[in-house]
């Protein structure tokens, strides 16, 4: 639909339902943007492994939430 369509729809609309058709085309872009997002990386792992002789894997999740707060 060309935006000339779409301007002569909204000036037909009461200003309520402007409002919610502005509301719903940012829902839109939102969600459209959220799917585009990059995918979650692990490049990470292994990243303590120096402390594996030091810290059992309880002490050292312990010790990187320490790390991790401060």
């Amino acid at each position: 639909m060309p935006m000339e369509q779409i301007s002569e729809l909204m000036a037909r609309l009461s200003p309520k339902h402007q409002q919610e058709v502005l509301d719903l085309a940012l829902y839109l872009a939102e969600k459209d943007n959220r799917s585009k997002r990059k995918k979650l990386r692990l490049d990470w792992a292994g990243g303590l492994a120096e402390f594996k002789e030091k810290y059992t894997s309880v002490q050292l999740q312990k010790k990187s939430l320490d790390w991790w707060s401060d």
